[in-house]
């Protein structure tokens, strides 16, 4: 009886977890130099990416982002933001990270933390899949990249990808996945 009470809520709260509506925000990006905000890519979806210089789940996950983008970046906005505060994630760190990543992305610093508390984000790297819908983004997916962070060879579940897949073909919502990774350290 308890299996079938549970059903109905963990369907209300994906309902209302894949409508939440995020705010805008600004943040600079350290490639480019210049203020980056949320508004600013309205009518195209947007990945956000939470992302670290030192995490090793970060290093793991490098060759298939850049892949994501190559094969995606047409048709949506890649975001990578650090929310992190030690002193290896610095902006200067950043910079020197985003070099190495072979694509120019717009690698913006959070080091107030406004876009990760908007998000709820928790983790790196930690995806947020945002639909976009009369000037405002909503959260279609948020979680995994996949479900092998370590192995890109033994994934079997491309969530991110899928995803994708699914909003630019006008198909529902994914339930989030948990992303494994490093944690953030709030302020």
């Amino acid at each position: 009886m308890k299996r079938f009470l549970m059903i109905p809520l963990v369907v209300a709260c994906f309902i209302g977890y894949a409508q939440q509506v995020v705010p805008n925000f600004q943040l600079p990006d350290v490639v480019s130099g210049q203020t980056v905000s949320l508004a600013q890519q309205a009518g195209k979806p947007v990945v956000v990416i939470f992302t670290s210089n030192d995490c090793p789940y970060d290093n793991y996950y490098s060759t298939r982002i850049a892949t994501l983008v190559g094969q995606y970046g047409d048709r949506v906005v890649f975001l990578f933001i650090n929310s992190h505060l030690d002193p290896q994630e610095s902006e200067e760190s950043m910079k020197k990270q985003a070099s190495g990543w072979g694509f120019n992305p717009r690698y913006l610093s959070d080091k107030s933390q406004v876009a990760m508390e908007a998000l709820g984000a928790r983790r790196s790297p930690e995806v947020f899949l945002l639909k976009p819908a009369n000037g405002q983004f909503s959260v279609f997916y948020s979680g995994a990249i996949d479900d092998n962070p370590q192995e890109a060879a033994a994934v079997t579940s491309p969530y991110l990808r899928d995803a994708l897949e699914n909003m630019l073909s006008g198909k529902p919502a994914m339930t989030p996945v948990r992303a494994a990774g490093c944690s953030i350290r709030r302020k």
